[in-house]
């Protein structure tokens, strides 16, 4: 999932490490989606050499160590900056950044009160953002006790690039995923379409 709610769906899944730009396999989906069979109505886009489409990535969905440096920065100050981040890659969604603890600023997060469940990975906290008065409410997430299949990303913060002012991977900045509802950061390295948009809700 993009972020932290989602469908019913059950199998194992971990951590994998990148194995090539298109799609890479590992624990947890055969790293192709079967989104030809399945009924949905869209164009996939073809991805380029050094692109991923987010249809090659598998459901359930599974965990990758990013390649590039991950940087979040609201009001002007970094909130954080990761070369050790993860993304969790999903059928039709673009990556969502798991950022691990030791790299991010706390000083400028505040717990509150929400909180969610994802059949897939457990119950999620959210954080607030801010850095002067510049507030952003449930920018962030973090799972602090995720199912076991999920162990990696334990604690780590996702941020929602429609919540924050910059989302960074490497040097490009994200945009984030239609429709507001989930935290995917889309760059030129991946394609879609991406789910989220209207018309959507049955990828």
């Amino acid at each position: 999932m993009a972020a932290p709610w989602g469908n019913a769906l059950n199998g194992p899944w971990g951590l994998t490490r990148p194995s090539g730009p298109d799609a890479p396999r590992g624990r947890g989906g055969s790293g192709r989606a079967d989104w030809q069979h399945r009924g949905m109505r869209h164009d996939r886009v073809q991805p380029g050499p050094g692109q991923e489409s987010v249809w090659d990535y598998p459901r359930p969905p599974r965990i990758d160590e990013a390649r590039e440096r991950i940087r979040v920065v609201h009001g002007g100050v970094v909130v954080a900056d990761s070369r050790s981040a993860l993304r969790v890659l999903e059928t039709s969604h673009p990556p969502t950044y798991y950022l691990p603890p030791g790299d991010v600023d706390w000083s400028l997060l505040a717990r509150t009160a929400i909180s969610t469940w994802c059949e897939w990975k457990g119950a999620a906290t959210y954080w607030t953002v801010q850095v002067g008065d510049r507030v952003a409410v449930d920018a962030a997430w973090s799972y602090e006790d995720p199912v076991p299949a999920f162990e990696a990303i334990r604690s780590h913060l996702a941020f929602h690039p429609a919540k924050v002012d910059e989302c960074w991977v490497g040097d490009e900045r994200a945009t984030a995923q239609p429709g507001g509802f989930y935290g995917g950061w889309i760059t030129s390295h991946v394609v879609g379409p991406f789910k989220g948009g209207p018309g959507t809700a049955g990828w």
